[in-house]
């Protein structure tokens, strides 16, 4: 694949030429149809004695300058795209300089109770889901959210080819966007959802062929009056009545077409972005089974769903003409048009409402497997982790945290077998914390199906569960204390229950005096032992160490500091043993607080 910075780069200069080319055609056709305006006006002036040729000119200039409007109106559109996607590329290339702390951070999807959304900074400021997330609508946004969340370790390697996929289409993946980017929606598609679910029509056939019938009839006074078989005056007359007669039709229904209108107002943009997306989807060609399978849901009786969406979203544009006066009188008066519109909003949706979940669904799986795509495009260097039965957890080389800079970043390797429970310990700032999330991390990623920041690793999908930030309404130690003691029994329950989970704590029980704290330590450690759980624990309690000689479950580790010329220097790097240097007391002294 190509060099991602290279091809941000070289799209943001394409898109740049584009939109600059589209705009002197905009002004091209902006002069034009100024041009025919006043060209109509003028002929209508010196003809006007004629009328037949007043109105011929006025007709033929009026089209021709809704002809000019509808060519002006698609080009706009494509300019507009063309700008989105200048600024997804330059978006691009800002974030690959580490700079995306303006982008959404998912604060609101912080759950205390969750198995490990609070504590592996996986939302909030600075959080792999505000490096991540590329959605562009609510739906999506929240389908990405759920994948994080899910600690789903089924069907892992569909998951993988899908990601690889579409990181091989950053083309495809960005026109996506930028189409998805063009409609801003105010409504959710579920409450579109649930209100075509609930739907009761209340026109039928007959109501449909009479406003043809009405329509025919109108056309008939008309065109009578023009040739003169009726006499102007009588045939004006006959038409007013007859356009009173349909302004009393329509109003009969009028409650319940309001009630429509008013629904259907919310879900015409919707629908709109809708089928773009859809169409993106179907003129692909995919081969991973988990894309092949979302592509056959939108699929229906031979016609394609964008094509279903685009008719409902015409139907619904032509309801809305309902707002233009003119098009309220004369429309319903002859042609009875707010009655014929509805009758067919109402039968898209008697055929087709039971299945705008399933299309809907589909839209908002590619929305948030574009932002896995667009990660595994920009970190090519990463591994996908090769999925193993053998009883190793993780064996990784080179195992680094992804938000890190690579240029910075120090990786280390790792191997924790099934059972097996490390003890860390380390120095104050020495890497400890952020090596228990570097391996949530890996956790998380590897489930999703994404490539995780490593050379290459081995990995028996397991689900996580951590305790590391535990968070209270209360200030006071007790309550701090209860809330902590919740969390790890919540630990120690869902292992109970279910082996197949992977433990990270950090320095628990520090709601209590240190004698306490270690004892309690121990004794909790050795019931995880005993669980055969595997897993985790970071300390500064160096007695907690000493387990390792009674279980055999137990190994140590830690993360060094040593102290050079009066200077503090750490090298991050995972050793196996027992950390001998702390650095509290240095620090306290280094910084004048002793």
């Amino acid at each position: 694949m190509q060099n991602p910075n290279s091809f941000y780069t070289e799209q943001l200069e394409i898109n740049k030429a584009e939109s600059k080319r589209i705009f002197k055609q905009l002004s091209l056709y902006s002069i034009l149809r100024l041009s025919i305006f006043i060209l109509t006006g003028v002929g209508i002036y010196f003809t006007y004695q004629n009328w037949k040729i007043a109105v011929g000119i006025g007709v033929a200039g009026m089209a021709l300058f809704l002809f000019l409007l509808s060519r002006y109106t698609d080009l706009k559109s494509k300019r507009n795209l063309h700008k989105r996607l200048i600024t997804i590329n330059e978006d691009e290339l800002k974030i690959a300089k580490g700079n995306f702390d303006g982008r959404p951070d998912g604060s609101q999807f912080q759950n205390p109770k969750h198995f490990f959304s609070l504590d592996i900074d996986l939302f909030g400021k600075g959080s792999f889901f505000q490096f991540i997330n590329r959605t562009t609508i609510k739906e999506g946004t929240e389908k990405l959210t759920q994948q994080l969340l899910a600690n789903d370790i089924s069907n892992i390697e569909n998951r993988q080819k899908a990601i690889q996929e579409l990181a091989s289409l950053p083309k495809w993946r960005q026109n996506y966007s930028g189409v998805s980017q063009g409609v801003e929606v105010e409504h959710s598609a579920t409450s579109i959802i649930n209100w075509l679910k609930d739907y009761k029509p209340f026109l039928n056939l007959f109501h449909y062929w009479f406003t043809i019938a009405y329509s025919v009839i109108s056309v008939l006074i008309l065109t009578l009056g023009v040739l003169e078989v009726i006499p102007m005056e009588r045939s004006g007359y006959l038409l007013l009545g007859w356009l009173i007669l349909g302004l009393g039709i329509t109003a009969f229904y009028l409650k319940k077409i309001n009630l429509v209108a008013q629904n259907t107002e919310m879900a015409k943009d919707t629908f709109k972005q809708y089928a773009f997306l859809l169409e993106l989807i179907e003129n692909n060609e995919f081969k991973s089974p988990l894309l092949n399978e979302q592509q056959q849901k939108i699929q229906s009786e031979g016609m394609k769903a964008s094509e279903i969406f685009s008719k409902f979203s015409k139907a619904l544009d032509a309801l809305d003409n309902r707002n233009n006066l003119i098009s309220a009188i004369f429309g319903n008066g002859l042609l009875l048009l707010d009655i014929r519109q509805t009758y067919k909003i109402e039968q898209w949706i008697s055929k087709y409402g039971h299945k705008v979940d399933d299309w809907f669904e589909v839209v908002t799986f590619f929305d948030a497997f574009n932002s896995f795509g667009n990660y595994a495009f920009n970190h090519q260097k990463f591994t996908y982790p090769i999925l193993t039965e053998e009883p190793v957890t993780i064996l990784a080389e080179g195992l680094g945290h992804p938000l890190l800079n690579p240029e910075k970043r120090v990786d280390s390797n790792l191997k924790i077998e099934e059972e097996q429970f490390f003890i860390v310990t380390g120095a104050n700032m020495a890497g400890k914390s952020t090596f228990l999330r570097t391996v949530a991390l890996h956790i998380v990623m590897a489930n999703v199906g994404l490539p995780i920041c490593a050379k290459q690793s081995k990995y028996k999908p397991i689900k996580l569960i951590t305790s590391m930030r535990t968070t209270d309404s209360l200030t006071d130690d007790s309550s701090y204390f209860f809330s902590e003691l919740t969390r790890l029994k919540f630990v120690v329950d869902t292992i109970e229950n279910d082996k197949n989970y992977f433990v990270i704590l950090d320095e628990i029980l520090k709601g209590t005096n240190s004698t306490d704290k270690a004892i309690g330590s121990r004794k909790f450690v050795e019931k995880l032992v005993k669980q055969n759980a595997t897993g985790i624990i970071a300390t500064h309690d160096l007695s907690l160490t000493e387990i390792e000689t009674e279980l055999e479950a137990v190994k140590n580790y830690y993360f060094d500091a040593e102290i050079i010329n009066d200077e503090l220097f750490f090298d991050y790097k995972l050793k196996q043993g027992v950390c001998q240097n702390m650095n509290a007391s240095f620090l306290l002294k280094k910084m004048e607080i002793i």
